[in-house]
């Protein structure tokens, strides 16, 4: 069997990529983020879009992480239906933290529908505790777990 992750590359999110990331948003969210929302991370100086490619350059995945201070946020994260369940996802989180890291980052946070079991054992596994619930997070009025991720207590090297 090819090893896949090998042949993936990853680099920082430009407007060009937008129709593809859109497509791979469209697919993995039931309120997903429009445009203008990406266009908003990519002219933010806080923020650091990054994406994933495959061996023939097609996008598939991203993730819009943001640092301000010394708290990170993953805003958002997502990976093509076909690649998942590959580590792609575990990669672009690492890359996440280690941004965060270099940049003098504390902790990083984000929310996930507790309905999502695969990300919440993925982000379990790279570190992250449930801190709290957000009720109604969704626009469907559906709940959030809050994960936060601290560097004092996973070592560097367990981040990156």
């Amino acid at each position: 069997m090819k090893d896949t992750q090998s042949e993936i590359t990853f680099r920082t999110m430009t407007a060009t990529d937008l129709d593809e990331v859109l497509a791979i948003e469209n697919d993995s969210f039931p309120h997903p983020w429009i445009r203008d929302h990406f266009l908003d991370e990519l002219k933010s100086v806080h923020a650091f879009p990054l994406v994933a490619l495959d061996p023939g350059k097609r996008i598939i995945g991203y993730i819009c992480p943001r640092l301000i201070l010394d708290e990170g946020q993953i805003l958002n994260v997502a990976v093509l239906r076909a690649f998942r369940g590959q580590g792609i996802g575990r990669i672009l989180v690492q890359r996440a933290l280690a941004f965060c890291r270099e940049r003098g980052g504390a902790t990083v946070s984000l929310e996930v529908r507790p309905s999502n079991s695969a990300a919440i054992a993925l982000y379990q596994g790279l570190g992250f505790v449930a801190t709290g619930i957000r009720r109604n997070y969704y626009e469907n009025g559906e709940d959030a777990v809050l994960m936060e991720f601290n560097f004092a207590d996973n070592g560097v090297d367990d981040a990156v």
